[in-house]
């Protein structure tokens, strides 16, 4: 005859109590729904923002003439405009980089090649940074300089004129030595159009029966 066990409920109740305390560690908590549902959100409207070029770069627009105003409203913040603006030139440099470097494919006779003729196969022009990430990381340091503003450790006391004369010769320098890459590789950084195939004229008389 089996005998009759009966379980201890202290057990019962310590191993319900163990299952809430294991359902409670695999929920998200409260921060990290908050911040999935902002990211979310975030990404919603940039989705949406993606087709309007004109728009996006209006707000962008908006954005550094705030930095400006209080640049100059504050008299200072002038090496936080200087690292906005050499960020600016390192992503304007990418924007008009292929993203397969021509230099490259002189190597590698299998691999595709730039179109140097009109009667080339058409291909668009793919760029290291497209143009899309280039005003999303713009907007970005944008915000974050503005943001440095409003710290006086960021206000590091400087002869601005040194700044402005050290940018325009590194932009002048790096602008010249991207124009000889074009120049040497034949390539222009943007897409004007496919080339439409022109059909035959129609030269032949309507015979009215």
């Amino acid at each position: 005859m089996v005998p009759d066990f009966e379980l201890d409920p202290r057990l019962t109740l310590t191993r319900g109590k163990m299952d809430d305390s294991s359902d409670l560690r695999d929920q998200p908590g409260v921060v990290s729904r908050f911040f999935s549902s902002l990211e979310l959100k975030y990404q919603y409207y940039l989705d949406r923002l993606t087709p309007f070029t004109t728009v996006r770069w209006l707000i962008n627009l908006v954005f550094n003439a705030l930095f400006i105003a209080r640049m100059v409203y504050l008299q200072g913040f002038y090496i936080v405009t200087y690292a906005l603006y050499i960020y600016y030139l390192n992503l304007f440099l990418l924007f008009l980089t292929p993203s397969i470097d021509p230099q490259l494919m002189d190597d590698d006779d299998d691999g595709p090649v730039l179109p140097s003729k009109g009667n080339d196969e058409f291909r668009p022009f793919m760029r290291r940074l497209p143009e899309f990430k280039f005003w999303h990381s713009s907007l970005k340091a944008c915000i974050f300089a503005i943001t440095c503003t409003f710290f006086e450790f960021f206000n590091v006391p400087v002869f601005w004129p040194i700044l402005v004369l050290y940018f325009i010769i590194l932009f002048c320098l790096t602008m010249k030595r991207q124009i000889m890459h074009m120049i040497k590789y034949r390539y222009i950084p943007f897409t004007v159009g496919k080339p439409k195939m022109a059909g035959k004229e129609d030269s032949g008389k309507v015979v009215m029966g």
